[in-house]
């Protein structure tokens, strides 16, 4: 799919918003309005929050949206262009060498070519979205490398030339703000800062990711989690967490388990730190029943 198809696709906010929907992602005008700006001015998308307000399922959603392949480049500190961009396949090179005898053999063939991310997305601009996650794990260096890249989308290979994307990539970068980015870097986004869901839509969210989940069962998962979130916890649970908890809580449930019991039992599902747990337990009691209420 086109760069103009995808436009055609996004024809508005509100047509991004029920796409989305039906790929089971409740998207807010604010996030819809984004995602459809950066298609329409070919920018890449900036998305930054706290880990588990639903960063990467946004962009898995828009790929799906698209009917276009998710190409995803996990950062990490240290990560490097071999990485990112393409290696050469030494051994396969040697191997080819020493059975070639006298014949002349090009070891700079495309079957010696590792593509990793960027340059996968170079090859097929129209066919996949590019989600570059977490790219505050990673360091300056590679910040700007990358930068570099979505100046031009393209990619100098010594041994082969330059490589540009004949459209335009939808590009998607996601950040928990572990570090500051560089200004150079969103500058050139659309950016879009996602918090948490407030209670009503987070049991919106529940119900339409775990259709097992009673109305009642995921507005009192969404309470409760609002008020565990405001606790002074390591490791605050995320969207996905929630609705683990529910879907958990639920399935004790159904094997003979009570509320607000079967919430307790569950507890492991979402909170996922020791020293969480710890803290979260002496009044776990209480706000369970009081979601229930």
């Amino acid at each position: 799919m086109a760069l103009t198809d995808a436009v055609e696709i996004a024809a508005s906010p509100e047509a991004i918003a029920a796409r989305l929907a039906a790929s089971r992602y409740l998207a807010d005008e604010s996030l819809a309005t984004a995602i459809f700006l950066a298609i329409r001015l070919g920018k890449p998308l900036l998305l930054e929050g706290a880990p588990g307000v639903g960063k990467t399922e946004a962009a898995k959603a828009v790929a799906e949206l698209l009917g276009r392949e998710l190409v995803r480049l996990q950062c990490y500190e240290g990560i490097d262009a071999a990485h990112a961009l393409y290696e050469w396949n030494y051994q396969r090179q040697l191997l080819a060498i020493r059975h070639a005898g006298e014949h002349e053999i090009d070891i700079y063939d495309d079957r010696f070519l590792i593509a990793r991310p960027l340059l996968q997305v170079l090859r097929a601009p129209d066919q996949r979205v590019l989600l570059v996650d977490e790219i505050d794990r990673s360091d300056h260096e590679f910040e700007a490398l990358l930068l570099e890249f979505l100046s031009d989308f393209q990619i100098s290979i010594p041994e082969r030339g330059t490589i540009r994307a004949a459209t335009q990539p939808i590009v998607i970068l996601t950040s928990n703000r572990t570090r500051e980015l560089a200004e150079a870097l969103r500058r050139r986004c659309v950016y879009h800062w996602i918090g948490y869901p407030d209670a009503a839509r987070e049991a919106e969210i529940i119900m339409l990711r775990a259709s097992d989940v009673a109305e009642a069962t995921a507005r009192a998962v969404a309470n409760a989690v609002q008020e565990i979130r405001a606790r002074p916890l390591a490791k605050p649970p995320g969207i996905a967490e929630a609705v683990e908890w529910a879907n958990a809580a639920t399935i004790l449930e159904k094997g003979g388990c009570q509320w607000p019991e079967a919430f307790r039992r569950a507890i492991g599902v979402l909170i996922k730190d020791e020293e969480d747990l710890t803290a979260i337990a002496p009044g776990l009691g209480k706000i369970v029943e009081e979601a229930l209420a």
